[in-house]
This record gives C-alpha cells, sequence and structure tokens, in this order.
C-alpha cells in the first residue's frame, strides 16, 4: 500500500470513515482554492487595459490570501491524519475550478474570478453536513472562516462588473 493511502491511527473523538470524508472534502477545497490561486496569480501578470492599476492591485491581495490560506487547508488534512494532495495532476483531478489557457479581457478575467471565488465557496460549504456530523469544528471554523472570505471577493470582483 503506498503511503498515500494510509491512514493514521488516532482517538480524537471523530471515527476514522467521517475524518476520512472530511479529508476528503477538503483536499477538493485545497484543489479548487490552489486553482483559483493560480488563475488569480496569472491574471494579476497579465491584466491590461484601463483599470489595469486596480485589478493588479486587487488580483495580488486575493493571490496572497490563497497562498496563505493553502497551508491552512493542507494542515487541517494532515491533522485528521490523511496525507494532502500536491501535484498538479491531482488538483486538475480533484478541482472544479477550470484552467484559464489564454489571456482574456480585464472583464473576462473578472468574470472568471467570481466564478471561482464562487466555487470555492459552494465546495467548502458542501463539506458542512459531514463536519457537523462529526463534530469537527475545527473544521467548520476554517471553512467558515473560506466562504466569508471568498463570498467578500465574490462580491468585489463582481461590483466591477454593475454595468454589464
Amino acid at each position: 500500500m503506498s503511503k498515500k493511502n494510509q491512514t493514521i491511527a488516532m482517538n480524537i473523538g471523530i471515527d476514522e470513515q467521517d475524518r476520512k470524508a472530511i479529508a476528503e472534502g477538503l483536499s477538493r477545497l485545497l484543489a479548487d482554492s490552489y486553482t483559483l490561486y493560480l488563475k488569480t496569480h496569472n491574471f494579476h501578470w497579465n491584466v491590461t487595459g484601463p483599470m489595469f492599476s486596480t485589478l493588479h492591485t486587487m488580483f495580488m491581495d486575493q493571490y496572497t490570501e490563497l497562498w496563505n490560506a493553502l497551508d491552512e487547508i493542507a494542515e487541517r488534512i494532515r491533522a485528521l491524519g490523511f496525507f494532502a494532495p500536491g501535484s498538479y495532476k491531482e488538483f486538475v483531478k480533484l478541482s472544479s475550478i477550470e484552467e484559464c489557457e489564454n489571456v482574456p479581457s480585464a472583464n473576462e478575467m473578472i468574470k472568471q474570478l467570481v466564478a471561482g471565488q464562487e466555487a470555492v465557496s459552494k465546495t467548502a460549504r458542501s463539506i458542512f453536513p459531514v463536519v457537523e456530523k462529526a463534530a469537527d469544528e475545527p473544521t467548520a471554523d476554517l471553512l467558515t472562516q473560506r466562504m466569508q472570505i471568498h463570498e467578500k471577493n465574490a462580491w468585489m470582483l463582481r461590483s466591477l462588473l454593475e454595468n454589464e
């Protein structure tokens, strides 16, 4: 058996089946977050147009926040006794966010990032039933914080598209 499939015996008050389901959900959240990080960083580098300065700065703030969140999510997976995904191949398989293979207009970048922020929030929300069943408050706290940030980011980005 590969190390990736092994579980670590522990007694934290959450049974192995629930810990596994939570870790799998958090792995999807990590994949979505990493994919959104890459997309946001790409758009930061490549944005052009009259809103360049505003978007360049906003995208930097958002990708920096995402970068820091990746560690929190991966470490929670590890605390639950499972290995965190860490390759592009795994992230592509787990993520609900599609990569962007071209350089879209600034408005299209904003639209894609709104969809990405909303997707991460939906993924976080989808994990809640098993988290609540298992009374996993640390994961619930992490998910609540992630949803709050992503929903706020989506709102801020969406507000830039008000006239569309």
